[in-house]
């Protein structure tokens, strides 16, 4: 519908030239996406479908709901990319009230059942959020650009706290992504669960809590896809600066204990851990991997530990405290622990690195810390074997190689099945599964009018339809969603289909 259906709003109109902005100065995708819309479901993915109460179960939006989320994800997308090239939210309106581009009609249908000045308020509010988002990122304009983004975000994480246990954990996940990152030339990278969880000596099963509750949540880490079959989820680094937005963290996970009351102040000082660290986070990377450094092992306490020594020689224990983001007891209990192996000298308050202490071969110290005998490890293997802990990795590598060919298997046989989509029903509603390959489907299957037949029997499947694409969509008399919405909602089916699987 034209935007110039009510002459009685003139004055909000945001109606006139372009004036420097065309679409030809816009990207080939954002100027596809504007004229014909979304024609691959990419932006339709969490619009007809959403998780119920108990979080595990999708519930079916109603066409309405879904299509309205649709239009919207897309006009929000075209508002990016308007952004990007310099446009004005005027130029905007035009892109998006223009009655023969696709990529408006979210927008057109609001002027249309609400009225024009609503419409614009709308436009106003989407400008201003992409806005926003697009001046909050860093546009990489070339290789040696994205090195620098890189280092610039090492710096940020190797002075940023990870307080806990699990922010320890966390730091080594997310250090491993940096290493894929670099590999990659960007922020921009893929990567599996299991290649994670193997760079940062971790099972799947912490790197997925860490995940959910320290490094989406304060903006480290996005995933942009979900992988399938051989290939690994796309990731993208950030740094970390939603942090200070995000929900609050129970206390009981990051709570660190304090020093006890200055008798001279007669007060409580600060809490233990500073407001930035001080760690070499490439050693961390180096030796996180090893069996030493597993959960039952030195742990990453004396990864951080290690860390903060390595920069900054000669340390005392209240010094490590802030440095290594370790409580007080944490950090006592770990440079006794280093110190048995004969990695770290003690000398007065301060505590240094052994000469080879890298390497995981100790020295036998001049004086014994607290009276103990110190046995100098002679190789992190032989740490990794003190405490029980030889083999992980290894094992960890195993069971991963085994999960994968199994996948890959039953991806295969579903590949040579070549299945039509399979409905499940939950809550009293149809789910559809959609199939591995849905663009090819055998001749035999087609009939007349595009109808379907069964191939065992020779006759027409009620209830499906062959679409122009070669794709299978299921028809119900209640459905009356257009082509274009079937589509979507199938795109929509596969990404979570690929999600569980």
């Amino acid at each position: 519908m034209p935007h110039h259906t009510h002459p009685a709003e003139p004055q909000q109109s945001l109606s006139h030239p372009y004036g420097r902005l065309g679409l030809h100065q816009l990207r080939p995708a954002a100027a596809e996406l504007i004229l014909l819309g979304d024609l691959t479901g990419r932006y339709a993915t969490g619009s007809y479908s959403r998780l119920s109460s108990d979080g595990r179960t999708l519930v079916l939006r109603e066409d309405r709901q879904g299509a309205a989320e649709h239009g919207h994800r897309i006009t929000a997308a075209i508002a990016c990319h308007v952004t990007r090239a310099g446009g004005t939210a005027d130029q905007l309106a035009q892109f998006l009230l223009h009655p023969e581009h696709e990529g408006g009609r979210h927008a057109r249908n609001i002027a249309l059942r609400s009225g024009q000045a609503r419409a614009l308020d709308y436009i106003r509010r989407v400008w201003a959020s992409a806005t926003a988002v697009v001046n909050s990122t860093v546009g990489v304009e070339s290789r040696h650009h994205a090195h620098e983004v890189l280092a610039a975000l090492r710096d940020r994480i190797e002075t940023t706290p990870w307080r806990g246990e699990r922010g320890h954990t966390a730091l080594r996940v997310l250090r491993a992504h940096l290493n894929f990152a670099e590999i990659a030339g960007g922020p921009l990278h893929h990567s599996s669960e299991r290649q994670t969880a193997e760079e940062a000596g971790i099972s799947r099963t912490t790197l997925r809590v860490v995940y959910e509750t320290v490094l989406k949540p304060r903006g480290w880490l996005r995933r942009l896809r979900v992988g399938h079959g051989r290939e690994g989820s796309t990731w993208y680094l950030d740094d970390g600066s939603t942090q200070g937005h995000r929900s609050p963290t129970p206390q009981s996970r990051f709570r660190t204990t304090q020093y006890p009351p200055d008798p001279a102040l007669e007060e409580w000082p600060t809490p233990e851990t500073a407001t930035t660290a001080d760690i070499d986070s490439a050693v961390i990377a180096r030796l996180m991997g090893h069996d030493a450094f597993a959960r039952h092992g030195l742990g990453s306490s004396a990864l951080m530990i290690i860390g903060a020594l390595h920069i900054r020689p000669a340390q005392t224990a209240g010094e490590l405290v802030g440095a290594a983001s370790v409580s007080r007891a944490t950090a006592y209990r770990t440079l006794r622990r280093l110190a048995d192996h004969g990695l770290l000298h003690h000398t007065g308050e301060t505590w240094t690195l052994a000469a080879q202490a890298l390497e995981g071969f100790g020295n036998t110290p001049l004086h014994a810390v607290n009276g103990r005998a110190a046995q100098p490890a002679q190789g992190w293997d032989e740490v990794a074997r003190r405490h029980g802990t030889v083999g992980l990795a290894a094992r960890r590598k195993a069971l991963h190689a085994l999960e994968r060919v199994a996948y890959r298997e039953a991806l295969d046989q579903r590949a040579e099945h070549r299945s039509p989509a399979a409905v499940i029903v939950r809550d009293g509603r149809q789910v559809l599964v959609p199939a591995p390959r849905p663009d090819e489907i055998p001749s035999a299957w087609h009939g007349p009018g595009g109808r379907v037949l069964d191939p065992a029997t020779g006759r027409t499947a009620p209830g499906w339809r062959v679409a122009t694409d070669g794709r299978l969509i299921l028809t119900t008399p209640a459905d009356q969603r257009t082509y274009d919405e079937l589509a979507a909602a199938h795109a929509e089916a596969l990404s979570e289909w690929e999600s569980t699987a």
